[in-house]
C-alpha cells in the first residue's frame, strides 16, 4: 500500500518586540512541538539566568531546585530544541533570580566581569590624573605668587615709611658734596638706612622670583648689571665708611623707586592673571577632580557589591559640576556657622563630590527671596456686593 505524506503546516507565532527587525518569526513545528527558529532573546535570558545562578552558588544564597532545573533544561534545548514549556520556565526562573539577587543584577555581573569595569576605571584615572597636572602647576604657581605679593606689600609699605623718616631727618644731600650729618647718638639714622637698604635688596629679590613666575612680562630695571658683583652691591648695599648719610639716603631713593615700580607693576600683572586663574579656572577644575573622586569611590563601592552599571548620567554630572564650579568661583570664602569659613576651591571640590551641595547652595541663597514674597502683605479680597 502505497504510504501517504502528510505534510503538516507550521504555525507562525508573533514577534516578540525584544526581537530585531526584519528578523523571520519563530515557527514552531507541530509534530514535535519545537520553534524551527527560536527567538534570540532565549539565548540572551538564558545567559542571564545562569550569571545570576553562578553567581547564587558562589555567594551561597540558596535557590529552589525548580528554578536551577528549569535553567539547566533551557541549555540543554540551545542543542535539542526550544519548546513552549522550557522557554516559559527559563523566562519565570530568570523572574524569581532577578528578584532574589537584588541589588545585583545579569547587567551588573557583565559588566563587572568583562572589559567594561577596565575601561570604565581607566577613563576616570586618566581624566584624573589630566585634571591633576593642570590643577597642582596653576595651584602651586597661585599660592606662590599669592604669598609673593602679601610680603612685596608689606615692604613696600615699610620702605615707603623709612623713605620719609629718611628725608625728613637728614633732608637733601647738600651740593659739591658737603657732609652735614645730624646727631645720632643712639645710632637711629644708621639703624634706618640699613633697614632701608635690606628692603630694598627684599623687594628687588621677591620681585625677581615673581618675575619668573609671570614669564618675565617685566623688564628688569638692573638687568644689565646682574652678571656682575661689584656694580650690585654698589647699586644695592650702603658705601664703605658711610660718611655722607644724606646723600647715601638719596642714592638708595633713587634705587628704590626703580625697584619699586619693577615691584608694582607685577603685583599688577599677577592680581589679573592669577585672579582669573583663581576665579575662573581652578575653582571648574577642583569641581571636576571631585566628581572623578565621587565616582571613582562609588566604582570602587559598587564593584566590592557587584552592583556596577555603566551609565551615561555619569556625563551629567561632569556637566554640573563645571558649571557649578564656575558660579562658586564668583563668591568669596563661605561660612558654615559659628564664625568657621571654607575657601571657594574647596567648595568647588565639594560641590563635584556631592551635587547636592551646590543645590542645597542654590536654595539657600534662594531662602531669602522666597521669604520676603511669602512676608509682603497681599491685597485683600473686595467684599462680594450685597
Amino acid at each position: 500500500m502505497a504510504q501517504s505524506t502528510v505534510v503538516l503546516s507550521a504555525v507562525e507565532r508573533p514577534l516578540n518586540s525584544g526581537d530585531s527587525a526584519g528578523a523571520p518569526p519563530p515557527q514552531r513545528i507541530a509534530e514535535r512541538g519545537k520553534y524551527a527558529h527560536p527567538p534570540a532573546y532565549f539565548a540572551d535570558s538564558l545567559v542571564d539566568a545562569e550569571r545570576l545562578l553562578k553567581y547564587a552558588a558562589e555567594t551561597g544564597v540558596e535557590i529552589e531546585d525548580g528554578f536551577r532545573d528549569h535553567v539547566l533544561q533551557a541549555r540543554t534545548a540551545c542543542t535539542s530544541g526550544w519548546d513552549e514549556d522550557t522557554a516559559a520556565n527559563l523566562l519565570s526562573a530568570l523572574a524569581k533570580l532577578a528578584i532574589r539577587m537584588k541589588p545585583v543584577t545579569a547587567e551588573s555581573l557583565k559588566a563587572c566581569g568583562d572589559e567594561t569595569a577596565r575601561v570604565v576605571v581607566r577613563t576616570y584615572w586618566i581624566v584624573a590624573l589630566c585634571l591633576a597636572l593642570i590643577i597642582v602647576p596653576f595651584s602651586a604657581g597661585s599660592f606662590v605668587a599669592s604669598a609673593l605679593s602679601g610680603a612685596l606689600r608689606t615692604d613696600i609699605s615699610q620702605a615707603n615709611d623709612l623713605a620719609v623718616k629718611l628725608r625728613s631727618r637728614l633732608g637733601a644731600p647738600l651740593p659739591n658734596g658737603a657732609i652735614n650729618n645730624p646727631t645720632d647718638p643712639d645710632g637711629a639714622v644708621i639703624t634706618q638706612l640699613q633697614q632701608f637698604a635690606a628692603v630694598i635688596r627684599s623687594i628687588d629679590g621677591r620681585a625677581r622670583q615673581l618675575n619668573i613666575l609671570m614669564l618675565h612680562m617685566e623688564g628688569d630695571p638692573y638687568r644689565s648689571i646682574r652678571r656682575q658683583p661689584g656694580k650690585i652691591h654698589e647699586t644695592f648695599q650702603l658705601p664703605m665708611g658711610l660718611a655722607d648719610w644724606a646723600g647715601a639716603a638719596a642714592d638708595k631713593t633713587m634705587v628704590y623707586q626703580d625697584v619699586r615700580y619693577f615691584a608694582q607693576s607685577l603685583l599688577d600683572d599677577v592680581s589679573v592673571f592669577y585672579g582669573a586663574i583663581t576665579v575662573c579656572l581652578l575653582p571648574v577644575l577642583y569641581a571636576l577632580l571631585g566628581t572623578c573622586a565621587y565616582l571613582l569611590r562609588t566604582f570602587e563601592q559598587k564593584m566590592a557589591t557587584r552592583t556596577f552599571v555603566p551609565s551615561i548620567a555619569n556625563s551629567a554630572r561632569f556637566l554640573i559640576a563645571a558649571i557649578g564650579g564656575a558660579v562658586v568661583g564668583l563668591f568669596n570664602n563661605f561660612t558654615i556657622g559659628q564664625g568657621a569659613s571654607i575657601p571657594p576651591l574647596a567648595i568647588a571640590f565639594l560641590l563635584g563630590y556631592a551635587v547636592d551641595v551646590f543645590f542645597a547652595f542654590l536654595d539657600g541663597m534662594l531662602q531669602p527671596f522666597t521669604k520676603m514674597r511669602a512676608s509682603s502683605p497681599s491685597s485683600a479680597p473686595s467684599s462680594p456686593s450685597a
